[in-house]
């Protein structure tokens, strides 16, 4: 068996690379670099906010030198014009009140607790981190996170299907249809070498990104937390490109599946728009899974385990009855 294995391994290594999958995988691991350390943190670069200060009678006496005084009610509306992300604090009628142009409820929130601080103490209010993470690193954790969501679920998904198509094409079901092996070895050897590759993205991804420093404490949790993303979106990849006839209906599926598992998640995650049923969406636990294992939070709930590995068992038993289903058809 082991035999059998090593050489159907050793075949989906030469048909992935000779269709430049992993020249791909080393593609976007660039592409993602880059725009990681000269787009995203140059155009997100986290500033403090800057704080407006009407107090016409003086009653605010310990004020951190970063508040900006102004005269006037208008020259505070004013300032607040010119600089939507800055916060106003007016004492007119003897206790602060903030004003602000409203954003996400967390982040309006933050800034005015953050504007309240600096009335009452001088500069040791000033937000140099958020946790143990400097604003920088954080935003970097969280960018890497959705980039690797992404790749997995969408290129991974693809990447699959594009291998097997192509085997479709070649007859190789066909000849795996009359050969004297295990059939669900077929299937195995596939997902094993897409989870080798995603794991290997994950850990390159965090190393190039985020640094040798911080990936020692938070790639096991994320590795393990990728694995299970990388497993679920291969067999489904898989059983659709054996269920479906040729890659117009994969795509059409692809871009359904690929819309189910990212949009909704990412609104839920990471806006103030939540809805009510999105707890029952499977990926939304994955996402916050590998989300949390990057800020060093590892999910200890084991019904989240058990849910998992039965999810995987059920789709490898329903891709691997498609797989000998269609090769049926071939022979």
């Amino acid at each position: 068996m082991w035999k059998s294995l090593c050489s159907l391994f050793k075949k989906d290594c030469r048909m992935m690379a000779s269709g430049k999958f992993f020249f791909v995988a080393l593609g976007s691991l660039l592409l993602y670099t880059l725009f990681i350390n000269f787009g995203y943190l140059n155009f997100m670069h986290a500033e403090i906010y800057n704080v407006y200060l009407y107090d016409p009678a003086g009653i605010q006496t310990e004020v951190s030198p970063l508040v900006h005084p102004v005269s006037s009610l208008e020259e505070l509306d004013a300032a607040l014009a010119r600089d939507i992300n800055g916060v106003g604090v007016s004492v007119s009628d003897g206790k602060p009140s903030v004003v602000l142009y409203t954003a996400a409820e967390k982040a309006d929130r933050h800034r005015a607790d953050y504007a309240l601080a600096l009335l009452r103490s001088g500069g040791e209010y000033t937000p140099e981190t958020v946790g143990r993470n400097t604003p920088e690193m954080k935003q970097r954790k969280d960018i890497t996170c959705e980039l690797l969501f992404i790749e997995i679920v969408a290129v991974g998904f693809l990447g699959i299907a594009s291998v097997l198509f192509k085997e479709k094409q070649m007859g190789v079901i066909r000849v795996h249809a009359i050969m004297p092996l295990k059939k669900n070895l077929f299937v195995f050897s596939k997902i094993f070498l897409f989870l080798l590759t995603d794991l290997a993205f994950a850990a390159l991804m965090i190393l190039f990104n985020i640094g040798l420093a911080e990936a020692g404490s938070i790639l096991p949790v994320v590795l393990l937390q990728t694995a299970i993303l990388s497993l679920i979106m291969a067999l489904v990849g898989f059983g659709c490109t054996m269920l479906l006839g040729d890659f117009k209906q994969f795509s059409l599926a692809y871009l359904v599946i690929a819309l189910f598992a990212a949009t909704p998640v990412f609104l839920a995650a990471n806006t103030s728009v939540k809805m009510a049923w999105i707890n029952y969406h499977p990926f939304y636990h994955v996402y916050m899974g590998l989300k949390n294992a990057f800020f060093g939070i590892p999910v200890t709930n084991p019904a989240y385990y058990i849910c998992a590995v039965c999810a995987i068992i059920l789709l490898f038993g329903i891709v691997e009855a498609a797989f000998r289903k269609e090769m049926g058809k071939e022979g």
